[in-house]
Protein backbone atom coordinates (compact mmCIF):
# COMPACT_ATOMS: atom_id res chain seq x y z
CA UNK A 1 0.00 0.00 0.00
CA UNK A 2 2.73 2.28 0.94
CA UNK A 3 4.24 1.44 -2.52
CA UNK A 4 1.16 2.22 -4.33
CA UNK A 5 1.01 5.63 -2.14
CA UNK A 6 4.21 7.08 -3.66
CA UNK A 7 4.29 6.08 -6.81
CA UNK A 8 4.40 8.33 -9.57
CA UNK A 9 0.92 7.40 -10.65
CA UNK A 10 -0.31 8.11 -6.95
CA UNK A 11 1.85 11.45 -7.30
CA UNK A 12 0.12 12.29 -10.04
CA UNK A 13 -3.27 11.61 -8.97
CA UNK A 14 -2.99 13.54 -5.78
CA UNK A 15 -1.79 16.66 -7.52
CA UNK A 16 -4.78 16.75 -9.83
CA UNK A 17 -6.90 16.30 -7.11
CA UNK A 18 -5.32 19.10 -5.31
CA UNK A 19 -5.25 21.45 -8.54
CA UNK A 20 -8.93 20.33 -8.83
CA UNK A 21 -9.56 21.30 -4.85
CA UNK A 22 -7.89 24.79 -5.21
CA UNK A 23 -9.76 25.49 -8.59
CA UNK A 24 -12.35 25.44 -6.66
CA UNK A 25 -11.20 28.50 -4.37
CA UNK A 26 -8.89 30.51 -6.60
CA UNK A 27 -10.84 31.02 -9.72
CA UNK A 28 -7.76 32.16 -11.71
CA UNK A 29 -7.85 32.83 -15.72
CA UNK A 30 -5.17 29.96 -16.53
CA UNK A 31 -4.31 26.55 -16.12
CA UNK A 32 -1.41 23.71 -15.04
CA UNK A 33 -0.06 21.35 -17.42
CA UNK A 34 1.08 18.29 -15.94
CA UNK A 35 4.17 16.06 -16.94
CA UNK A 36 1.96 13.82 -18.29
CA UNK A 37 0.13 16.24 -20.72
CA UNK A 38 -3.24 16.46 -18.35
CA UNK A 39 -4.35 20.24 -18.19
CA UNK A 40 -5.72 21.32 -15.36
CA UNK A 41 -8.16 24.68 -15.24
CA UNK A 42 -7.45 26.43 -12.28
CA UNK A 43 -10.90 28.55 -12.18
CA UNK A 44 -13.97 27.51 -14.65
CA UNK A 45 -13.10 30.35 -17.11
CA UNK A 46 -9.80 29.33 -16.90
CA UNK A 47 -7.87 29.03 -20.65
CA UNK A 48 -6.76 25.64 -21.32
CA UNK A 49 -3.71 27.26 -23.88
CA UNK A 50 -2.64 29.62 -21.05
CA UNK A 51 -0.73 27.40 -18.74
CA UNK A 52 2.30 26.57 -17.13
CA UNK A 53 3.77 23.19 -17.71
CA UNK A 54 6.14 21.47 -15.21
CA UNK A 55 8.30 18.86 -16.39
CA UNK A 56 8.03 16.32 -13.82
CA UNK A 57 6.93 15.11 -10.15
CA UNK A 58 10.28 16.19 -9.05
CA UNK A 59 9.67 19.94 -9.60
CA UNK A 60 7.40 19.51 -7.09
CA UNK A 61 8.52 17.56 -4.43
CA UNK A 62 11.55 20.47 -4.94
CA UNK A 63 9.33 22.95 -4.06
CA UNK A 64 7.19 21.54 -1.47
CA UNK A 65 10.68 20.60 0.25
CA UNK A 66 12.23 24.57 -0.74
CA UNK A 67 9.06 26.60 -1.22
CA UNK A 68 11.26 30.04 -1.86
CA UNK A 69 11.23 32.25 -4.24
CA UNK A 70 14.98 31.70 -5.26
CA UNK A 71 13.67 27.53 -6.18
CA UNK A 72 11.16 28.92 -8.11
CA UNK A 73 13.35 30.80 -10.80
CA UNK A 74 15.83 28.19 -10.58
CA UNK A 75 13.17 26.22 -12.24
CA UNK A 76 12.03 28.19 -14.63
CA UNK A 77 15.85 29.11 -15.98
CA UNK A 78 16.24 25.44 -16.38
CA UNK A 79 13.02 24.71 -17.87
CA UNK A 80 11.64 22.60 -15.22
CA UNK A 81 8.67 24.87 -15.19
CA UNK A 82 7.79 26.78 -18.63
CA UNK A 83 4.65 29.70 -20.25
CA UNK A 84 2.29 28.14 -22.85
CA UNK A 85 -0.04 30.28 -24.78
CA UNK A 86 1.28 33.68 -24.12
CA UNK A 87 4.33 35.79 -24.16
CA UNK A 88 6.14 36.36 -20.58
CA UNK A 89 4.63 39.39 -20.08
CA UNK A 90 0.91 38.63 -20.86
CA UNK A 91 0.90 35.51 -19.16
CA UNK A 92 1.80 37.38 -15.68
CA UNK A 93 -0.68 39.93 -16.44
CA UNK A 94 -3.36 38.01 -16.73
CA UNK A 95 -2.80 35.49 -14.16
CA UNK A 96 -2.39 38.10 -11.42
CA UNK A 97 -5.47 39.98 -12.27
CA UNK A 98 -7.72 39.04 -9.07
CA UNK A 99 -6.54 38.87 -5.70
CA UNK A 100 -6.02 35.17 -4.56
CA UNK A 101 -4.51 35.44 -1.19
CA UNK A 102 -8.18 35.55 0.67
CA UNK A 103 -9.14 32.61 -1.07
CA UNK A 104 -6.29 30.87 -0.81
CA UNK A 105 -6.52 30.85 2.75
CA UNK A 106 -9.98 29.04 2.30
CA UNK A 107 -8.22 25.96 1.08
CA UNK A 108 -8.73 22.67 3.32
CA UNK A 109 -4.76 22.44 5.16
CA UNK A 110 -5.58 18.87 6.11
CA UNK A 111 -5.98 18.38 2.28
CA UNK A 112 -3.55 20.06 0.74
CA UNK A 113 -0.89 17.97 3.53
CA UNK A 114 -2.35 14.67 2.23
CA UNK A 115 -1.74 15.38 -1.16
CA UNK A 116 1.58 16.81 -1.03
CA UNK A 117 2.46 14.21 1.30
CA UNK A 118 4.12 11.78 -1.34
CA UNK A 119 6.14 14.09 -2.96
CA UNK A 120 8.37 15.07 0.56
CA UNK A 121 9.93 11.12 -0.30
CA UNK A 122 10.45 11.59 -4.02
CA UNK A 123 13.42 12.69 -6.11
CA UNK A 124 13.47 15.95 -6.72
CA UNK A 125 14.52 17.56 -10.17
CA UNK A 126 17.72 19.35 -9.86
CA UNK A 127 17.92 23.49 -9.32
CA UNK A 128 21.87 23.38 -9.77
CA UNK A 129 22.57 26.71 -12.43
CA UNK A 130 25.43 27.60 -13.85
CA UNK A 131 24.62 30.98 -14.11
CA UNK A 132 25.41 33.32 -10.72
CA UNK A 133 27.42 35.62 -8.70
CA UNK A 134 29.94 33.99 -6.76
CA UNK A 135 30.52 36.90 -3.69
CA UNK A 136 28.64 38.66 -1.64
CA UNK A 137 26.08 39.79 -4.46
CA UNK A 138 24.08 42.33 -1.61
CA UNK A 139 27.73 44.35 -1.54
CA UNK A 140 27.38 46.23 1.70
CA UNK A 141 30.64 45.87 2.61
CA UNK A 142 32.23 46.55 -0.59
CA UNK A 143 35.88 47.55 -1.83
CA UNK A 144 36.69 49.77 -4.13
CA UNK A 145 37.83 46.81 -6.53
CA UNK A 146 34.47 45.07 -6.39
CA UNK A 147 32.78 47.45 -8.11
CA UNK A 148 33.97 46.30 -11.01
CA UNK A 149 33.10 42.72 -10.53
CA UNK A 150 29.84 43.66 -10.57
CA UNK A 151 29.66 45.92 -13.61
CA UNK A 152 31.28 42.87 -15.29
CA UNK A 153 29.12 40.65 -13.95
CA UNK A 154 25.83 42.69 -15.88
CA UNK A 155 27.46 44.91 -18.56
CA UNK A 156 29.82 42.19 -20.31
CA UNK A 157 27.54 39.47 -20.95
CA UNK A 158 28.12 40.38 -24.78
CA UNK A 159 27.40 43.71 -26.97
CA UNK A 160 25.72 41.17 -29.39
CA UNK A 161 23.16 40.21 -26.41
CA UNK A 162 22.36 43.61 -26.06
CA UNK A 163 22.10 44.33 -29.30
CA UNK A 164 19.01 41.86 -29.88
CA UNK A 165 16.70 44.08 -27.43
CA UNK A 166 18.01 47.47 -27.50
CA UNK A 167 17.51 50.11 -29.59
CA UNK A 168 20.33 51.00 -32.37
CA UNK A 169 22.36 53.89 -30.12
CA UNK A 170 22.26 50.80 -27.24
CA UNK A 171 20.54 52.57 -24.91
CA UNK A 172 20.30 50.50 -21.37
CA UNK A 173 18.12 53.34 -19.87
CA UNK A 174 14.82 54.48 -19.54
CA UNK A 175 13.18 55.92 -22.63
CA UNK A 176 11.07 58.87 -22.77
CA UNK A 177 8.01 58.44 -24.90
CA UNK A 178 6.59 62.41 -25.93
CA UNK A 179 3.76 60.09 -27.24
CA UNK A 180 3.33 56.42 -25.63
CA UNK A 181 2.93 54.67 -29.15
CA UNK A 182 6.50 56.32 -30.20
CA UNK A 183 8.75 53.69 -31.35
CA UNK A 184 11.64 52.12 -28.72
CA UNK A 185 14.12 53.79 -31.29
CA UNK A 186 12.41 57.66 -31.06
CA UNK A 187 12.00 57.65 -27.76
CA UNK A 188 15.30 57.23 -26.89
CA UNK A 189 16.43 59.43 -29.04
CA UNK A 190 13.86 62.03 -27.45
CA UNK A 191 15.53 60.74 -24.25
CA UNK A 192 18.90 61.77 -25.18
CA UNK A 193 17.74 65.62 -26.62
CA UNK A 194 15.83 65.78 -22.96
CA UNK A 195 18.81 65.56 -20.66
CA UNK A 196 21.08 67.37 -23.46
CA UNK A 197 18.02 70.29 -22.74
CA UNK A 198 17.70 69.74 -18.94
CA UNK A 199 21.91 70.32 -18.46
CA UNK A 200 21.55 73.42 -21.20
CA UNK A 201 24.17 72.03 -22.69
CA UNK A 202 26.35 74.68 -25.37
CA UNK A 203 29.08 74.34 -27.59
CA UNK A 204 32.60 74.61 -26.03
CA UNK A 205 31.52 72.94 -22.71
CA UNK A 206 33.50 70.04 -21.21
CA UNK A 207 30.75 67.31 -20.36
CA UNK A 208 31.32 63.99 -18.23
CA UNK A 209 28.88 61.25 -18.17
CA UNK A 210 29.27 58.77 -15.03
CA UNK A 211 28.64 55.42 -16.67
CA UNK A 212 28.36 55.96 -20.02
CA UNK A 213 27.32 52.43 -21.26
CA UNK A 214 27.83 52.45 -24.89
CA UNK A 215 28.18 55.37 -25.92
CA UNK A 216 25.10 56.84 -27.22
CA UNK A 217 24.49 59.95 -24.99
CA UNK A 218 28.58 61.37 -25.01
CA UNK A 219 28.16 60.88 -29.16
CA UNK A 220 24.86 62.32 -29.52
CA UNK A 221 25.94 65.78 -27.21
CA UNK A 222 29.06 66.11 -29.40
CA UNK A 223 27.24 66.38 -32.37
CA UNK A 224 24.26 68.17 -31.40
CA UNK A 225 25.03 70.04 -29.15
CA UNK A 226 28.82 70.78 -29.91
CA UNK A 227 30.17 69.96 -26.21
CA UNK A 228 33.41 68.17 -25.50
CA UNK A 229 32.73 64.97 -24.04
CA UNK A 230 34.20 62.25 -21.55
CA UNK A 231 32.18 59.35 -20.79
CA UNK A 232 33.83 56.68 -18.14
CA UNK A 233 32.86 52.88 -17.77
CA UNK A 234 34.04 50.02 -15.55
CA UNK A 235 32.97 47.38 -18.67
CA UNK A 236 35.65 46.73 -20.95
CA UNK A 237 32.92 45.59 -23.62
CA UNK A 238 30.95 48.81 -23.26
CA UNK A 239 34.37 50.75 -23.71
CA UNK A 240 35.62 49.20 -27.03
CA UNK A 241 32.21 49.89 -28.90
CA UNK A 242 32.17 52.86 -27.49
CA UNK A 243 36.00 53.50 -28.79
CA UNK A 244 34.78 52.00 -31.96
CA UNK A 245 31.80 54.28 -31.99
CA UNK A 246 33.76 57.53 -31.55
CA UNK A 247 36.01 56.74 -34.63
CA UNK A 248 32.81 55.82 -36.95
CA UNK A 249 31.14 59.47 -36.26
CA UNK A 250 34.50 61.13 -36.69
CA UNK A 251 34.17 62.45 -33.08
CA UNK A 252 38.05 61.45 -32.09
CA UNK A 253 39.34 64.68 -29.94
CA UNK A 254 36.13 65.92 -29.20
CA UNK A 255 34.52 62.66 -27.26
CA UNK A 256 36.76 60.45 -25.11
CA UNK A 257 36.19 57.60 -23.09
CA UNK A 258 38.07 55.28 -20.54
CA UNK A 259 37.43 52.63 -18.36
CA UNK A 260 37.59 54.21 -14.39
CA UNK A 261 36.08 53.99 -11.08
CA UNK A 262 34.12 57.16 -10.63
CA UNK A 263 36.21 57.24 -6.72
CA UNK A 264 39.14 57.97 -9.05
CA UNK A 265 38.09 61.06 -11.12
CA UNK A 266 39.44 64.48 -11.42
CA UNK A 267 39.57 67.55 -13.17
CA UNK A 268 36.54 69.91 -13.54
CA UNK A 269 33.28 69.69 -15.92
CA UNK A 270 30.98 72.16 -17.04
CA UNK A 271 27.95 70.14 -17.11
CA UNK A 272 27.92 66.01 -15.61
CA UNK A 273 25.15 63.41 -16.18
CA UNK A 274 24.90 60.13 -14.69
CA UNK A 275 22.32 58.19 -16.21
CA UNK A 276 21.29 54.43 -14.49
CA UNK A 277 24.43 54.28 -12.66
CA UNK A 278 23.69 55.41 -9.31
CA UNK A 279 22.06 52.01 -8.90
CA UNK A 280 25.59 50.44 -8.37
CA UNK A 281 26.59 53.30 -5.97
CA UNK A 282 25.02 51.47 -2.36
CA UNK A 283 23.13 53.57 0.01
CA UNK A 284 25.86 53.96 2.06
CA UNK A 285 28.28 55.60 -0.42
CA UNK A 286 25.34 57.79 -1.83
CA UNK A 287 26.61 60.88 0.07
CA UNK A 288 30.32 60.30 -0.84
CA UNK A 289 29.09 59.51 -4.44
CA UNK A 290 27.99 63.31 -4.60
CA UNK A 291 30.92 64.82 -2.75
CA UNK A 292 32.86 63.48 -5.97
CA UNK A 293 30.32 64.25 -8.55
CA UNK A 294 30.19 68.00 -6.73
CA UNK A 295 33.96 68.65 -6.48
CA UNK A 296 33.92 67.76 -10.25
CA UNK A 297 32.21 71.04 -10.87
CA UNK A 298 32.66 75.00 -11.12
CA UNK A 299 30.04 77.25 -8.69
CA UNK A 300 26.64 76.77 -10.73
CA UNK A 301 28.33 73.84 -12.58
CA UNK A 302 25.15 71.41 -13.88
CA UNK A 303 24.09 68.16 -12.30
CA UNK A 304 21.43 65.15 -13.69
CA UNK A 305 21.10 62.40 -11.73
CA UNK A 306 18.86 59.64 -13.05
CA UNK A 307 18.17 56.18 -11.63
CA UNK A 308 15.86 53.87 -10.13
CA UNK A 309 14.53 54.48 -6.87
CA UNK A 310 12.08 52.11 -3.85
CA UNK A 311 9.74 53.86 -2.15
CA UNK A 312 10.76 55.09 1.42
CA UNK A 313 9.49 52.83 4.21
CA UNK A 314 8.73 53.51 8.00
CA UNK A 315 11.85 53.10 9.73
CA UNK A 316 15.68 52.74 7.86
CA UNK A 317 15.49 49.06 9.34
CA UNK A 318 12.49 48.36 7.32
CA UNK A 319 13.79 49.98 4.16
CA UNK A 320 17.28 48.04 4.18
CA UNK A 321 16.01 44.84 4.99
CA UNK A 322 17.23 42.50 1.86
CA UNK A 323 13.86 40.84 0.42
CA UNK A 324 13.97 37.97 -1.38
CA UNK A 325 13.13 39.46 -4.44
CA UNK A 326 16.37 41.88 -3.97
CA UNK A 327 18.25 38.69 -3.62
CA UNK A 328 17.28 36.92 -6.65
CA UNK A 329 18.14 40.24 -8.72
CA UNK A 330 21.58 40.44 -6.91
CA UNK A 331 22.46 36.89 -7.45
CA UNK A 332 21.42 35.93 -10.95
CA UNK A 333 21.50 39.75 -12.67
CA UNK A 334 22.54 42.92 -11.07
CA UNK A 335 24.98 42.03 -8.24
CA UNK A 336 25.89 45.06 -6.16
CA UNK A 337 23.02 46.83 -7.00
CA UNK A 338 20.78 49.06 -4.42
CA UNK A 339 18.02 50.87 -4.74
CA UNK A 340 17.85 53.98 -2.22
CA UNK A 341 14.65 56.18 -1.91
CA UNK A 342 14.39 59.85 -3.45
CA UNK A 343 14.74 61.85 -0.14
CA UNK A 344 18.22 60.14 1.03
CA UNK A 345 19.54 60.41 -2.87
CA UNK A 346 18.21 64.57 -2.62
CA UNK A 347 19.15 65.15 0.74
CA UNK A 348 23.42 63.91 -0.11
CA UNK A 349 22.73 66.33 -3.47
CA UNK A 350 21.82 68.86 -0.69
CA UNK A 351 24.42 68.00 2.03
CA UNK A 352 27.18 67.35 -0.98
CA UNK A 353 26.95 71.40 -1.65
CA UNK A 354 23.97 70.86 -4.54
CA UNK A 355 21.08 73.17 -5.06
CA UNK A 356 18.45 70.87 -6.08
CA UNK A 357 16.46 72.62 -9.40
CA UNK A 358 14.24 69.80 -10.55
CA UNK A 359 12.63 66.65 -9.78
CA UNK A 360 10.79 64.81 -12.51
CA UNK A 361 9.22 60.89 -12.15
CA UNK A 362 10.12 58.52 -15.14
CA UNK A 363 8.18 55.53 -14.26
CA UNK A 364 5.23 55.23 -16.21
CA UNK A 365 8.43 55.40 -19.41
CA UNK A 366 10.51 53.08 -17.97
CA UNK A 367 7.52 50.31 -17.09
CA UNK A 368 6.83 51.08 -21.14
CA UNK A 369 10.85 50.96 -22.10
CA UNK A 370 11.04 47.57 -20.10
CA UNK A 371 7.75 46.05 -22.07
CA UNK A 372 9.81 46.93 -24.92
CA UNK A 373 12.62 45.28 -23.98
CA UNK A 374 11.43 42.13 -22.90
CA UNK A 375 8.90 41.29 -26.28
CA UNK A 376 11.87 42.54 -28.40
CA UNK A 377 14.46 39.75 -26.47
CA UNK A 378 11.61 37.25 -26.47
CA UNK A 379 11.19 37.77 -30.14
CA UNK A 380 14.76 36.72 -30.79
CA UNK A 381 15.10 33.80 -28.10
CA UNK A 382 16.84 31.53 -30.50
CA UNK A 383 19.75 34.16 -31.47
CA UNK A 384 19.72 35.14 -27.61
CA UNK A 385 19.83 31.21 -26.26
CA UNK A 386 22.53 30.47 -28.98
CA UNK A 387 24.52 33.28 -27.48
CA UNK A 388 24.27 33.27 -23.50
CA UNK A 389 22.53 29.44 -22.97
CA UNK A 390 19.00 29.12 -21.97
CA UNK A 391 19.04 28.98 -18.33
CA UNK A 392 21.06 32.27 -18.90
CA UNK A 393 18.41 33.96 -21.24
CA UNK A 394 15.42 32.64 -19.49
CA UNK A 395 16.89 34.72 -16.15
CA UNK A 396 17.26 38.19 -18.29
CA UNK A 397 13.83 37.14 -19.80
CA UNK A 398 12.06 37.06 -16.23
CA UNK A 399 14.76 40.16 -14.78
CA UNK A 400 13.01 42.35 -17.46
CA UNK A 401 9.47 41.09 -17.06
CA UNK A 402 9.60 41.83 -13.41
CA UNK A 403 10.95 45.24 -13.63
CA UNK A 404 8.51 46.57 -16.27
CA UNK A 405 6.01 44.66 -13.39
CA UNK A 406 7.34 46.54 -10.35
CA UNK A 407 7.80 50.07 -12.12
CA UNK A 408 4.20 49.72 -13.47
CA UNK A 409 3.13 48.57 -10.30
CA UNK A 410 4.54 51.60 -8.48
CA UNK A 411 6.83 49.10 -6.29
CA UNK A 412 9.76 50.77 -7.99
CA UNK A 413 9.99 54.01 -9.30
CA UNK A 414 12.59 56.62 -11.66
CA UNK A 415 13.52 59.96 -11.29
CA UNK A 416 15.90 62.90 -13.08
CA UNK A 417 17.35 65.18 -10.78
CA UNK A 418 18.31 68.50 -11.66
CA UNK A 419 20.77 70.10 -9.59
CA UNK A 420 23.59 72.83 -9.76
CA UNK A 421 26.67 73.12 -7.46
CA UNK A 422 26.06 76.19 -4.76
CA UNK A 423 28.81 77.87 -3.43
CA UNK A 424 28.17 81.41 -3.85
CA UNK A 425 25.14 82.98 -2.34
CA UNK A 426 22.66 84.43 -5.03
CA UNK A 427 20.29 83.16 -7.39
CA UNK A 428 20.71 80.04 -9.32
CA UNK A 429 20.66 81.86 -13.05
CA UNK A 430 18.49 78.85 -14.36
CA UNK A 431 15.35 79.79 -16.54
CA UNK A 432 12.27 81.13 -14.91
CA UNK A 433 10.08 78.84 -16.75
CA UNK A 434 10.65 75.03 -17.72
CA UNK A 435 9.25 76.26 -21.26
CA UNK A 436 12.96 75.67 -22.92
CA UNK A 437 12.95 71.87 -22.30
CA UNK A 438 9.51 71.60 -24.66
CA UNK A 439 10.42 73.70 -27.58
CA UNK A 440 11.66 72.68 -31.08
CA UNK A 441 15.06 70.84 -30.03
CA UNK A 442 18.05 73.32 -30.85
CA UNK A 443 20.02 70.15 -31.73
CA UNK A 444 22.40 70.21 -35.46
CA UNK A 445 24.48 68.15 -36.51
CA UNK A 446 28.38 69.22 -36.34
CA UNK A 447 29.67 66.27 -37.16
CA UNK A 448 28.38 64.10 -39.91
CA UNK A 449 28.04 60.52 -39.97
Amino acid sequence: MAASFFSDQAKRDGFHSLLTHIAEHLDAPVSIKLWDGTVVPLGPNADPNLRIAIKSPGVVTSLVRRPTADNLLRHYALGHLDIEGADLLTFIRTARQRRYGKRLRALRKSLVAKKLLPFLFGKAESTDVTHRYAGDEIGRHRVKGENKDFIQFHYDVSNEFYQLFLDPEMVYSCAYFTDWNNSLEQAQQDKLDMICKKLRLQPGERFLDIGCGWGALICHAARHYGVTAHGITLSERQLAHTQKKIVALGLTGQVTAELRDYNDLTGQYDKISSIGMVEHVGIDNMRGYMQTVSKLLPDRGMFLNHGITRRAKATNKQFRKVTPERRLLAKYIFPGGELDHIGHMLESMENSGFEVHDVEAWRDHYAKTCEHWTHRLEARKDEAVRQIGEERYRMWLFYLAGVSLALGDGGACIFQTVATRHIKKGVSGLPSTREHLYRESPRRDTKAA
